[in-house]
């Protein structure tokens, strides 16, 4: 296939995305990747950031939204298909954790991080669903998961459940909705470079630190997670569904083996 006809599969105007915390962090290198790609992207996250992500002249279209709440979910979706008629995809980016010893965790904190790490991303799925099945070309579903799914998550034990939970949950929509042209994928997402992820390293220097663990010798960018979801929604990935798409790098070694090369 030739470069030209390469450039129409990746371009998504035309096309509505929804990203889920897609005004800060890994959300917004999502955001901005398909502005890039020419998409309509609504983001959505509980409190509205100092400064929108855009690219060029366009900017994402805003939307305040707990994620955790059903009915706000469905609201959300609601008033993006109420306004631009269609919703082509969905990024279920919103989530994270604080470190919590387990053996004191507080219930009220537990539930909170389940609920934003799986149930948000099911209600926000479950609401897609109900636009998605009734169009032509069906949807896309990414479901931003995490290594911390399928390793041990020490001192974020509710967040790696919730997570695992979460890949569990894509497989099983796959299942379920792929009668209705609609594909759902889950990211295991690694180590990425944020303003957020700076300041819990210890800046520049402990990321740098860290990345020289990593096989490709560095922490991933947004922008590396971006590319993949714009990679799922498009036809290039028509038949790819109920998958885990690792963007980890290679993965972290084994605290043996380092703890061995400095012996």
């Amino acid at each position: 296939m030739r470069g030209n006809q390469l450039d129409g599969v990746l371009d998504f105007t035309g096309k509505v995305v929804l990203v889920t915390g897609g005004v800060s962090g890994i959300g917004a290198g999502i955001s901005v990747r398909f502005l890039e790609a020419g998409a309509t992207v609504v983001a959505c996250s509980r409190r509205a950031p100092a400064e929108l992500p855009r690219y060029a002249d366009r900017t994402v279209d805003y939307r305040s939204c707990d994620v955790r709440k059903v009915a706000e979910c469905r609201s959300l979706i609601e008033r993006v298909v109420a306004k631009y008629g269609r919703l082509d995809a969905l990024i279920n980016n919103a989530g994270g954790s604080a470190e919590v010893p387990s053996a004191d965790a507080d219930p009220a904190l537990t539930e909170k991080i389940i609920q934003l790490n799986l149930t948000a991303p099911f209600f926000m799925s479950q609401a897609a669903y109900q636009v998605m099945h009734q169009q032509p070309a069906g949807g896309s579903i990414i479901n931003i998961a995490s290594v911390s799914a399928v390793r041990a998550s020490p001192w974020s034990a509710a967040y790696g459940a919730a997570k695992a939970g979460l890949v569990n949950l894509t497989e099983s929509l796959a299942m379920e909705w792929g009668s209705k042209n609609i594909r759902v994928n889950a990211l295991i997402v690694g180590l990425i470079a944020t303003p957020n992820s700076l300041a819990h390293y210890g800046g520049s220097e402990g990321v740098a630190r860290i990345g020289e663990m990593l096989p490709l010798r560095r922490m991933g960018e947004p922008k590396d997670v971006a590319g993949t979801c714009v990679f799922l929604c498009s036809s290039l990935a028509a038949y790819v569904s109920g998958a885990q798409i690792a963007v980890h790098g290679g993965g972290e070694t084994p605290i043996y083996l380092d703890l061995a090369r400095r012996s």
